[in-house]
């Protein structure tokens, strides 16, 4: 059966996916995944910092200012024309919380050379155009334009307050937060409101000038080109760094303070309950795969014991699921419910991880759980866009797993894995958002 399931979950793969890891100068290293299957190909360039309450708000401003103008391509207009001319290549903000760390940069994807007419170039103009997008911003008075900057800043309080406004993400947020007392996991990826709203044209200056001097980057690119093709091109690039790079702490497992059960009062129809949950095993444990499918046979999806009880059998929520953030070692649970059954949902969650810890799991709940994953580790391959995401974050959160050892161990996984797995959860902490005034 674990051969079965594993040859079914990888069988589109058609030949054994490599990436390479160089390192193009002190604290920048390039990660190369040569795939020739795809009309486009993409390219990523992180900036990692240490996750922290005084920059987040900072780091996630700063790529939205950078793609407003360049030295030689002032505003969005010239940016646009100058896409167009690539093919239409893209640029994109990109801002990531990956357990200690956040990161803040640019993704692009852009037409392979062999598809442009004959005799134009789109690789080694694309990768020039990206360079003067990070280091030749628009420069006016020593600082970013002020107009720039004032009109990002509200673009991003707007998305912030979007994810505000979305009880289900506030709720989840708040969770976080409450739990990781002492821990940064718990600060929100893009900062907060008040924090962006301080934010000076001349303070996010200041601040890329120092990513630039001291942050260490991550370069992911996918296609068809030589690594070292494209390492010699972004060298190029990269000689406008002056570096006095602060080496990065690794990743840590959950370190926050006791739990805490908070209560809150909104203007809601339907309240929110989460629970969070922590163990030691994280995503560079070698449980790390039987963590994952405890996750799934808990509360991944319709098959879950979560959904199929506590939804379907006791009617007790709307909505119910789990998650389980590996990188850190914490679990959570989300239901969407009517206040006055708090107590029993909450009673009823906590019993469905009992029957998991006593091993209580079918063989058709096991199956589906792994068959889930195995499904979605399948599509890892996919696109640019699926690669880059998954090997970025991997190489940054210290996975321990490549897809493919990472499958085999998903599949390998037992019941009796399940409950060990299960066995070293501990409840930790929840917030319960419910109708009514503060």
């Amino acid at each position: 059966m674990e051969k079965l399931l594993y040859n079914r979950a990888m069988k589109r793969k058609r030949r054994p996916f490599m990436i390479e890891t160089k390192e193009l100068m002190p604290g920048v290293r390039l990660h190369s995944f040569r795939d020739t299957r795809f009309k486009h190909g993409a390219l990523s360039i992180q900036f990692v910092r240490p996750m922290a309450k005084e920059e987040a708000a900072l780091n996630a401003l700063l790529p939205a200012v950078l793609l407003r103008g360049t030295r030689d391509y002032p505003d969005l207009r010239a940016i646009t024309l100058r896409l167009d001319d690539l093919y239409g290549a893209s640029v994109s903000a990109l801002v990531r919380r990956i357990g200690d760390y956040q990161t803040t940069g640019l993704y692009t994807t852009f037409i392979e050379d062999k598809f442009a007419m004959a005799g134009d170039e789109i690789l080694k103009p694309m990768l020039e155009f990206l360079g003067q997008m990070i280091f030749c911003p628009l420069i006016t008075d020593g600082a970013f334009p002020v107009d720039y900057v004032e009109s990002e800043k509200k673009n991003l309080v707007s998305t912030i307050e979007s994810e505000i406004n979305d009880k289900r993400v506030y709720a989840s947020g708040k969770l976080l937060k409450n739990m990781c007392q002492g821990d940064s996991f718990g600060l929100p990826r893009l900062g907060e409101t008040e924090d962006v709203e301080r934010i000076t044209a001349q303070a996010l200056y200041s601040h890329y000038e120092k990513i630039l001097r001291e942050s260490p980057v991550e370069l992911f690119y996918v296609g068809s080109a030589d690594a070292d093709v494209v390492g010699n091109l972004l060298k190029q690039e990269l000689q406008k760094l002056c570096r006095q790079v602060q080496p990065l702490q690794p990743q840590t497992a959950f370190s926050g303070q006791e739990g805490s059960h908070e209560t809150e009062k909104m203007d809601i129809a339907q309240a929110k309950l989460c629970m969070g949950f922590v163990t030691p095993i994280t995503n560079r444990d070698p449980d790390f795969p039987a963590m994952q499918v405890l996750n799934t046979v808990f509360g991944g999806g319709m098959t879950s014991k979560l959904f199929e009880n506590v939804r379907e059998r006791m009617s007790l929520c709307y909505s119910i699921y789990s998650g389980y953030y590996g990188v850190k070692g914490i679990m959570t649970v989300s239901a969407g419910i009517d206040e006055a059954k708090e107590e029993q949902t909450r009673a009823e969650i906590l019993a469905q991880l009992e029957a998991c810890r006593a091993g209580d799991i079918s063989e058709e709940e096991l199956t589906a759980a792994k068959e889930a994953l195995l499904a979605s580790l399948a599509t890892i391959h996919d696109s640019p866009s699926a690669i880059e995401s998954y090997y970025a974050t991997a190489a940054l959160s210290g996975i321990a797993f490549q897809p493919d050892a990472y499958a085999a161990g998903v599949a390998a996984v037992t019941v009796a894995d399940v409950a060990a797995a299960a066995q070293k959860v501990r409840y930790h902490s929840s917030f319960f958002l419910k109708g009514g005034s503060q």
